[in-house]
């Protein structure tokens, strides 16, 4: 057994029982529970003037069809707004069923029962909903306009107005002022997590002792378990949530409830039936979650050596019809946007618009792909109008590390200070420089150019806010077979948290990581909790852990020496190997389980272990209470900083414009690192989604607001054939915010990809064209077709 199980690049104690086909999924649950299954709306902004149930009356198997008119008046309610913010003046939230009005395709306006899901679809089917149609506002630009509203009490469809300035001075006397100025114009438009599973939630009513058994595919069990007992008017401690194996969450499964996480559970206590919906891939296409959509305008000033003097940045941001995770993601955008560097006056405003499309709400990343695409598009025009090198720029603006904690004078996402905690940004350039090979570059677009190739490269750097609060929990337990059982409640997606969790409770214990077991998830075992979401877990649970494992840990200690006897007190005391010894004589020792035995002060003897617990053993009672267990907490004062930097080459065909990444090189700093393995297929997992989002994947819709490419066969996501190799260098600037000094990693693949894949475009059609600054790239993702486009017009992406 190592000294150390944190650091190890420990196989996943996880994949086993996944690999073999043991997995549970919401899917394999409920296999005789009543199906459910939706009418959504065909139209994307309608007033509803009459439903027609009558000719699914005969479907055989059918159970009850409710509308929103059927539903008692604490769910007939709208939604909760769950992040209210000052700035959010005009929140609007979805009801469970459209109460008269659709705001977009897929929202859903009849639930329908039935004895399984082919019956519940047969009869949604002939159910005739009549709608009078309205307007539709697609996209950012119409909802700038405001000649068309969403919600006709919403004045310019502007959902919030947030505006924040760093305190170095105006941002805009400061860009008047400098030497040089520059305006960009940029976009990035809308996408969508795509996890293998949807939604799923499957309800079971006892109306015996009045309880609520929920499991739901989610992203934060406990906080599933407050909405749903809140809106159903249940004691949460009758309310149970558990989550199975979940097949991806990438953040759309962070927002609760949805809608069918109260109608199911409503629908189970209503018909005294267990009822199961799973969500099909249209259904998540058109009634789940979107993000990204934003229009950006950057007016920066800077001096001779590329310098920031000022940055003015204005975001208009599509947050769909209704904003029921409030203005997180703009948030995100206008705060991460500054990543590594020192921006002079800073001042971004940002404004939230609804649209008559899905609802946008965290996807992996969560607002920081496009800030960092704003700042780093804007280096590289620096760095193209001085004539400079784009890494020098770069280099020119970063906060260095003695200058750490940095306070960038703006309030982040978790309401805290935006304050550095730590980094070390010029080793971090200076190691994607060697890791991409930058400086001997241009001998390679030379002999590439030499066989009729063009190749480029390119690089973006990031900083990620992670760990964020306002806490996490954990409960651990020694059992008497030595067994290590670690309860916390925030819910697993594929994380490693079984490993990860175990490697830290097994280091502070002294036992083996194979003697761990970790359970996430299930609110019986833990109810407190927030989820699983913006990098936050391995830093807020795996802190808790460890607070938790030391009580433990001390605990053992104490009774232990009482055991032993001679005098011995317990910071006398280790443990390791399973054992609490001796410091001074390690063959003096107690196994941990028969310390665990002992914690327990028994009056019968069950087996020949429990006889050391009974009242005429030897053993000496610590007044300690019984077992040997404990509950931790930690409660991050604010966020912990995560950076990194990506570096790409890319090869452009002359002829069909087709863009093919050579080499993807990632730099990562995420501090102290829990299992090297896991982080790097942390990054693999974002950076393939990132290339997604810069080559491939787009949500489309049309004038009327229908979503034309709603299916595999139209929204492209890269196979395995388009993910490049990756090549990783990992740097540690531990955290001072928290005891173990931990940063995220979950979300750093994907953040910086559409930047640094722009940046190699670019820099291969450099000189390509009628003018040698050649083409710029202002908006992503980029397709073969819009590069061949941009070639003929030479025109701003």
């Amino acid at each position: 057994m190592p000294d150390k199980h944190v650091g190890q690049p420990l196989l996943r104690k996880e994949d086993p029982r996944l690999l073999a086909g043991q997995g549970r999924y919401l899917d394999d649950l409920g296999r005789d529970a009543l199906a459910a299954a939706f009418v959504r709306s065909p139209v994307a902004h309608a007033r509803i003037t009459d439903i027609d149930v009558t000719d699914a009356l005969d479907v055989e198997g059918l159970v009850a069809i409710y509308t929103y008119e059927d539903l008692p008046d604490r769910i007939a309610e709208p939604l909760p707004l769950l992040i209210p913010h000052p700035d959010l003046t005009h929140a609007r939230t979805p009801h469970c069923l459209a109460n008269g009005e659709v705001n977009h395709v897929g929202e859903a306006v009849v639930m329908v029962v039935a004895t399984d899901r082919y019956l519940a679809e047969d009869a949604a089917e002939r159910i005739r909903v009549a709608y009078r149609d309205l307007p539709p506002v697609v996209g950012v630009s119409q909802a700038r306009a405001g000649d068309r509203l969403v919600h006709e009490d919403v004045p310019g469809n502007i959902a919030a107005r947030s505006v924040q300035e760093n305190g170095q001075g105006d941002a805009h006397s400061a860009i008047a002022a400098a030497p040089h100025k520059l305006t960009l114009d940029l976009e990035i438009e809308r996408s969508a997590s795509m996890p293998m599973e949807g939604k799923g939630v499957l309800a079971h009513w006892d109306a015996d002792d009045r309880t609520l058994r929920v499991h739901s595919s989610t992203q934060t069990s406990t906080s599933v378990r407050l909405a749903v007992a809140a809106k159903l008017g249940l004691p949460p401690d009758r309310v149970e949530v558990v989550t199975p194996d979940v097949g991806g969450g990438f953040g759309v499964k962070i927002v609760h409830p949805w809608p069918e996480e109260i109608l199911v559970p409503w629908a189970a206590m209503t018909l005294g039936r267990d009822v199961k919906w799973v969500e099909d891939r249209r259904e998540h296409f058109i009634s789940s979650a979107h993000e990204r959509g934003q229009q950006q305008r950057i007016e920066v000033g800077f001096d001779d050596a590329g310098r920031l003097h000022g940055l003015s940045v204005e975001i208009w941001h599509d947050n769909g019809a209704y904003v029921p995770y409030g203005i997180i993601v703009p948030i995100v955008t206008s705060t991460q946007l500054l990543g590594p560097y020192k921006v002079g006056a800073y001042r971004v405003e940002f404004t939230s618009l609804y649209t008559n499309t899905v609802i946008v709400t965290p996807y992996r990343g969560a607002g920081r792909p496009q800030g960092v695409f704003a700042m780093e598009r804007t280096m590289d025009a620096i760095a193209e109008y001085l004539g400079l090198d784009r890494l020098a720029v770069r280099e020119a603006n970063l906060i260095q590390p003695d200058e750490m904690p940095y306070d960038q004078g703006l309030v982040f996402q978790d309401g805290r200070p935006l304050i550095y905690d730590s980094g070390d940004y010029p080793t971090m350039m200076r190691m994607i420089r060697d890791l991409v090979g930058w400086d001997g570059f241009e001998a390679e677009r030379e002999a590439a150019a030499g066989q009729g190739r063009r190749i480029g490269i390119g690089v973006a750097a990031y900083v990620e806010g992670t760990g964020m609060g306002p806490y996490e929990g954990a409960h651990v337990k020694v059992e008497t077979t030595g067994e290590i059982v670690v309860s916390t409640g925030l819910t697993t997606q594929g994380q490693g948290h079984y490993t990860t969790l175990a490697q830290i409770a097994a280091d502070v214990l002294g036992v083996a990581v194979a003697d761990v077991t970790v359970i996430t998830g299930d609110t019986r075992r833990f109810k407190y909790a927030v989820g699983t979401f913006a990098s936050r877990a391995i830093v807020t649970s795996g802190n808790a852990v460890a607070v938790a494992a030391a009580k433990v840990a001390e605990k053992a200690k104490r009774i232990a020496a009482a055991a032993l006897g001679d005098g011995i007190a317990p910071e006398d005391l280790e443990l390791g190997d399973g054992v609490v010894r001796r410091k001074d004589d390690p063959g003096s020792f107690i196994d941990l389980q028969t310390v665990a035995v002992l914690s327990n002060p028994l009056r019968y003897a069950f087996d020949e272990a429990a006889k050391a617990a009974t009242q005429f053993a030897a053993a000496a009672n610590t007044g300690d209470e019984p077992g040997l267990e404990a509950t931790g907490f930690y409660m991050p004062e604010r966020s912990t900083f995560a950076a990194g930097a990506h570096g790409v080459v890319v090869e452009t065909d002359p002829e069909t414009a087709d863009i093919k990444i050579l080499r993807y090189c990632v730099v990562h700093d995420c501090g102290v690192v829990v299992n090297p393995r896991i982080v790097e297929g942390q990054v693999h997992g974002g950076v393939a989604q990132g290339v997604g989002g810069a080559l491939y994947e787009r949500i489309v819709y049309d004038d009327a607001g229908q979503l034309v490419n709603a299916s595999y066969m139209d929204f492209l996501i890269p196979f395995s054939t388009e993910v490049p190799h990756i090549e990783t260098a990992h740097m540690v600037t531990a955290s001072g915010v928290n005891p173990l000094g931990l940063k995220g990693a979950g979300e750093a693949g994907v953040i910086p990809t559409s930047a640094a894949v722009a940046s190699a475009v670019e820099d291969a059609e450099r000189g390509r064209g009628a003018t040698e600054q050649g083409l710029a790239i202002r908006r992503m993702p980029i397709s073969p077709s819009e590069l061949y486009e941009l070639r003929k017009g030479r025109v701003h992406a």
